[in-house]
Order: C-alpha cells, then sequence, then structure tokens
C-alpha cells in the first residue's frame, strides 16, 4: 500500500500533468478574459464623456474622463436608494418565500406516499407548454386579487417556477430513500424530515434555485410597468429604466426643436454613457454577491461521486 501511495504521488507531480494543468487553467483563463472584456468596456464607458463615445466608441479606458452619467444617475439620491430598498426587500422575501415553496412542493411530489403525485406533476408541466397569455394574467392580477399598485403585484408572479420546481425535484429524487425511512423509525414527522434530513442534503440545489429566484427579482421592471402607479413604490430596474427614457425623450424633443439648442445640446446629455453607468450600478451587487454561492456549485457537480 506504502508503494502505491508513493507511486501516485509521484504520478500526480509528473511533468504530463503540470502539463494539462498548465493548458487547463490557461485556456480557463482565456474564457474568464474574453468574458470580462465587454464588462471592462462597459465600465471604461460609464466613465467616459458622451462625446468621446459618439466619435471614438467604446474602448477598455476611459476616454475623455467624466462623471456626468453617474451625477444624472444620482441626481436625487434619496430617489434612488429608495429603488434599491424596494429592489432589495422584494429580493430577499421573494428567494425565502420562493425556495421554501418551492422545496415544499418539490419534496411532496417526491414522496410516494402521495398517490396524486403524478397528476399534480402533470399539471405542473403542463403549464410549460401552453399559457393563458398576458390578458388573463394581467386580469387576475389587477381585477381579480385587486393588487393594484401593490408591492405583491412584483412578489407573488415570481414566486413560483416550475422550472425551478423540476430543478429540485430532480436533486430531491438523488437522495437515498433510506435516509428518509430512518428518520420516520427515529420518530420525525414529513416536515421535521424535510427541515433536517433533506434540506442538510441539497444546498447545492438550495443555491442554484435560490440565485435564480433573485436573479429574476432583481432584474423585474415589467411587472412594475404593469402594476404600479406610485413613484415611491418602483424598483431600481424600472426607475432606471425610465430614467433612459426621459434622457431619450429629451433628445428627440431637442432634435425636433422643442428645446432651443443654446441651452443644451443633445450630444452632452449622457445616453451611451448613462446606460453604461446604469449596467454598473444595477449589476455591481448581483456580481459581488456571486461568489458566495460559487461553492455550491463546485459541491453540485461533485456530490454523489462518492459512495457508501
Amino acid at each position: 500500500m506504502a508503494v502505491q501511495a508513493s507511486h501516485l504521488g509521484r504520478v500526480k507531480k509528473g511533468k504530463d500533468i503540470i502539463a494539462l494543468n498548465v493548458i487547463a487553467y490557461g485556456f480557463c483563463g482565456f474564457i474568464a478574459l474574453i468574458c470580462l472584456i465587454p464588462f471592462l468596456m462597459i465600465l471604461a464607458g460609464s466613465f467616459s464623456s458622451e462625446a468621446a463615445i459618439m466619435n471614438n466608441g467604446f474602448s477598455l479606458l476611459p476616454q475623455d474622463f467624466s462623471l456626468e452619467a453617474y451625477k444624472s444617475v444620482f441626481k436625487e439620491p434619496m430617489v434612488v436608494v429608495r429603488a434599491y430598498g424596494t429592489t432589495i426587500g422584494l429580493t430577499i422575501c421573494g428567494t425565502i418565500l420562493g425556495l421554501a415553496l418551492q422545496t415544499m412542493t418539490a419534496y411532496v411530489l417526491v414522496r410516494k406516499e402521495f398517490e396524486w403525485r403524478n397528476i399534480f406533476s402533470f399539471f405542473f408541466y403542463f403549464t410549460t407548454l401552453f399559457s393563458g397569455g398576458l390578458v388573463p394574467y394581467y386580469l387576475l392580477i389587477r381585477q381579480t386579487l385587486g393588487l393594484t399598485d401593490s408591492y405583491f403585484a412584483m412578489l407573488l408572479p415570481l414566486l413560483f417556477s416550475v422550472y425551478n420546481l423540476l430543478i429540485m425535484k430532480s436533486y430531491i429524487q438523488g437522495i437515498p430513500e433510506s435516509l428518509i425511512d430512518a428518520a420516520k423509525i427515529d420518530g420525525c414527522g414529513e416536515f421535521r424530515t424535510l427541515v433536517q434530513v433533506v434540506v442538510p442534503l441539497i444546498k447545492p440545489a438550495l443555491a442554484t434555485v435560490g440565485l435564480f429566484i433573485a436573479l429574476a427579482y432583481w432584474n423585474d421592471w415589467y411587472n412594475a410597468m404593469l402594476y404600479i402607479n406610485t413613484e415611491e413604490k418602483y424598483p431600481l430596474q424600472y426607475f432606471l429604466y425610465q430614467k433612459i427614457n426621459d434622457i431619450e425623450g429629451y433628445k428627440k424633443l431637442i432634435a425636433n426643436g422643442g428645446v432651443s439648442g443654446s441651452v443644451i445640446s443633445s450630444v452632452s446629455l449622457p445616453t451611451q454613457t448613462l446606460k453604461m453607468a446604469l449596467t454598473i450600478v444595477v449589476t455591481g451587487p448581483i456580481v459581488l454577491a456571486y461568489p458566495f454561492v460559487q461553492k455550491y456549485f463546485v459541491q453540485g457537480i461533485t456530490i454523489g461521486a462518492v459512495k457508501g
């Protein structure tokens, strides 16, 4: 055994393994750099002047350094803070409630004791093939549920996803049935079995689905456009969407002679740079949160590799 262990140690340190690692890490680093370049261009564009962008295009370094785009975004800082608060609150509440709802639903559909699990699974899957369309969905939220200009109008539509349910269901199916039977023998009920036995084993799935739910809430602006009338309730994405529309409309007004050209030039208005700055403002927090979830994706790939 000692000879085999030393032999394996020498194999791991061989030149072929080192060369393979260099090629693999080099290739992955090259792909990562390609993915990073667009973000660097956006970052540089957000600190460039509008005239430089219009004349020279985008580059990896700021051109004619300017903070006009960020000044335009944070012209009313409390409005931005309020929009951030709305988005963060919806993202946290929606992610927690969505994970709880989809985990419990997936667990029920996996349990063989639930005789109607196949029927309910078919109903869930059927909704991925056919949809009632926008009009019934709109009438349901506004008239039937009466959620106009309510935070629930932005919270409820994204709370449940059949795609995420299928991911969670597939992951729970990989848990050995003997673990759940052992928990029942020890006197655990279904809810306690779910919380104390199943949930600790599906952390990679929870992280993955949780990230999907959080991204959906963070990037949502469509529901706010349909149902929210009060500006104080605008989430971050819709607030920034309105900001861009205001700048575009003002530029068209100037181009049509509605505003005197001597007052302000349409070229000086930060349109392209504003879009870059808004991208940085919107994606910054979610990009910073991603590394905390990354380790669970690695576990999701390697889990189940060791049997025993």
